[in-house]
């Protein structure tokens, strides 16, 4: 089992979840952050006054997937994700050791 977390714009999560939706993915989490890569934030003028925004909005969703879907989630979040401008995000994927569904004690994939 893998966990894929990734960061993208905010306002590619419809288009991310209805993707992942569509691969038959159960269940997502998603966070609201904020954060910065290459583009290093960028300046604003507000009333006048100029000042630079160091953290900029961004979305993590996380998803755990049994190692058989993990190549096609990949794929699909980076083919909605992707704007082909900077700040497009992140994946990580890490190994999960365990998974363990609360409410029936259900362990390993049949817990996903």
């Amino acid at each position: 089992m893998k966990l894929v977390t990734a960061i993208i714009k905010p306002f590619k999560l419809d288009e991310v979840r209805e993707s992942l939706s569509d691969l038959g993915v159960s269940g997502l989490t998603v966070t609201e952050i904020k954060g910065f890569g290459r583009q290093k934030g960028h300046t604003e003028l507000y009333r006048g006054a100029e000042y630079v925004v160091d953290f900029l909005p961004k979305i993590k969703v996380e998803v755990a997937v049994a190692e058989s879907q993990l190549e096609s989630v990949i794929e699909a979040i980076i083919k909605v994700a992707r704007t082909g401008k900077i700040g497009d995000g992140k994946i990580f994927v890490t190994s999960l050791e365990n998974v363990i569904r609360i409410r029936t004690g259900e362990t390993g994939e049949v817990a996903l």
